[in-house]
């Protein structure tokens, strides 16, 4: 199976912030962002495998500034990397300026698909090959974050987490 590039996966949503999706402060909904986020995270994965894929978890998310009713917002998804039959997708949400245009991170998160086939069975994705520094960067911190996972699951020891031990030693 031939590796791919992250910018293969690269899904971008563009949608507006309306009425029945704010809260009392008339801001965007987390629960509406976070589904907004899990479908550009499913079009990544799915672009990445070509399989069924199904979310396994949202391992981060970092609600950092709120997106107020009438704002234009874009979720950004792509495969920072992958496993067996898992896929991290790290998600960038942008939100434009109305005046400027300009675009501010508004929000990101980290979410965790598994590719599988018609009988919801795990099935072997492609490797990743990221290109620029940020792909890179994200790669090998995708490593540690799995490796924290497991340990903390009980599933690895802790001194088997090589790469996240390296961090402290």
């Amino acid at each position: 199976m031939q590796a791919k590039f992250p910018s293969e996966s690269l899904t971008i949503l563009t949608d507006m912030v309306l009425p029945g999706e704010t809260n009392p402060l008339n801001n965007l909904f987390g629960g509406e962002l976070l589904a907004r986020m899990d479908r550009a995270a499913s079009i990544a994965a799915r672009r990445h495998s070509r399989r069924i894929t199904v979310t396994a978890s949202v391992n981060h998310v970092a609600f950092n500034r709120a997106i107020p009713l009438g704002s234009v917002v874009t979720v950004e998804a792509k495969v920072s990397r992958s496993f067996k039959s898992s896929m991290e997708i790290y998600i960038d949400v942008w939100v434009e300026d109305r005046e400027s245009g300009t675009r501010a991170k508004a929000n990101e998160a980290i979410y965790t698909f598994v590719a599988v086939d018609d009988t919801g069975r795990p099935v072997e994705v492609p490797a990743i090959t990221p290109q620029t520094n940020e792909e890179k960067e994200r790669y090998d911190a995708a490593l540690r974050r799995k490796q924290l996972s497991l340990v903390l699951a009980g599933k690895m020891k802790p001194e088997e987490a090589t790469e996240l031990k390296a961090l402290f030693i």
